[in-house]
């Protein structure tokens, strides 16, 4: 028997009994389709962090002050003023292994632009603020080094700002005012999206330092210099871990700190922190990915108990095959075709299905789904697998039978 003919006497035995086709289809068709959904899910999840990693910034390390310890309790990070903008400046000087590092003083205000205000962030940094979040403009221009060291009334804004402040109206050169204090907007930062926690990062206004200090918020002398957080980026391709070593180093040194006393600050790692997050996610989608393979190990018994079944009913039909002409290999490449026409099939449908309902998870839960054709490929070849496997044993009984034996088969 041919390959053709084998494919058509397949096709009319899984007819001759459709619905139980379909059933012993279930099994791979739920198998498939979870395997499908969990990669499409978990690809997306993947890309998604992969997209905060970029958002971030590269090799992007946060100090904050903190972890101090006052009257017998210590401090998480953000508590106290430890952290000054000269430890910044000394951190880009002496660490090698630093690029480049941004001191940044946050608040919440209110912007008004004419008759519109909108509740936002003022963030107050240097110009390298910039460059070490990889965050280009989308139009306009950044503040000049001249305007930060005067405490000029510039003002460059996020996408988020912009929208809810000017609409579709361009926002360079107008004017915005933060606690009352005018500012001239110079640029609109590029869309930056959420960052790991979901918060909006284009929500933001982003101002000189110096003007942060001398002309929006008010502070005492002795906490002139010191800011809320510090970002520092490395050196591409220098060890993330000897520039903490050396910034802690440095620290320690500036601050005074004695041996054995606990830093009065914090370092943050944010790119092994989304990296740990990146690995969870995978870990999670191959344990989900395990639990859906599971699914198509009990559709291949599914499949083997069906053959078994169908080679007791058609043993005579064996019989007059053989008596015939047919070889035993024609009788075992038979049942095996049908055995992976079986799967085959049912892993068809089970892609079309997970596909439909990848597409669902993303239109109803608004999840990021990536579904490549790796899976896709994958999940054919591995349903088509299970056939082989769990239908080579009913396939070898049924070649085996002996065709005297076959026709006496009541």
């Amino acid at each position: 028997m041919n390959l053709a003919a084998a494919w058509r006497s397949a096709w009319r035995a899984l007819l001759t009994n459709l619905m139980r086709s379909l059933l012993t289809m279930l099994g791979i068709i739920i198998g498939v389709a979870a395997v499908i959904t969990m990669v499409a899910v978990g690809g997306g999840a993947q890309a998604r962090v992969a997209e905060q990693i970029r958002a971030l910034g590269s090799n992007v390390i946060l100090l904050m002050p903190g972890s101090r310890t006052a009257s017998g309790v210590r401090l998480g990070s953000g508590a106290g003023n430890t952290l000054t903008e000269d430890d910044a400046a000394a951190i880009a000087r002496e660490v090698p292994e630093v690029r480049a590092t941004a001191p940044q003083q946050r608040t919440g205000a209110q912007v008004v632009a004419m008759n519109a205000n909108w509740p936002t962030q003022v963030l107050g940094t240097t110009t390298d603020y910039f460059e070490v979040r990889d965050w280009p403009l989308a139009s306009g221009r950044l503040f000049e080094p001249q305007e930060a060291s005067r405490s000029a009334k510039v003002a460059v804004i996020g996408q988020t700002v912009a929208r809810e402040l000017f609409g579709e109206a361009d926002p360079i050169d107008q004017m915005i005012r933060v606690n009352r204090v005018p500012l001239t907007v110079v640029g609109v930062l590029a869309r930056k999206g959420q960052n790991a926690f979901g918060q909006d990062q284009d929500d933001v206004v982003v101002v000189p330092l110096a003007t942060f200090r001398n002309r929006l918020q008010g502070r005492s002398s002795s906490r002139l210099r010191s800011v809320g957080s510090v970002t520092v980026q490395v050196h591409e391709g220098m060890s993330m871990q000897a520039a903490e070593d050396g910034m802690r180093q440095l620290l320690r040194q500036r601050h005074r700190l004695q041996p054995g006393q606990d830093d009065d600050f914090t370092v943050r790692n944010l790119t092994e922190v989304l990296a740990a997050q990146e690995a969870s996610t995978q870990v999670m989608t191959w344990l989900l990915a395990a639990v859906a393979g599971v699914s198509l190990v009990v559709g291949g018994i599914g499949i083997m108990n069906i053959m078994l079944v169908s080679v007791t009913e058609r043993t005579r039909e064996i019989g007059l095959r053989m008596a015939v002409g047919a070889r035993s290999r024609d009788i075992l490449g038979q049942f095996l075709i049908e055995a992976v026409t079986l799967s085959g099939l049912g892993g068809a449908i089970g892609i079309a299905l997970g596909a439909a309902a990848s597409a669902a998870v993303a239109h109803f839960a608004g999840w990021q789904v990536v579904l490549g054709w790796q899976a896709v490929v994958l999940a054919a070849g591995f349903s088509a697998a299970v056939g082989v496997f769990f239908g080579f044993y009913p396939a070898r009984r049924a070649a085996a039978l002996l065709p005297i034996q076959a026709l006496r088969h009541e």
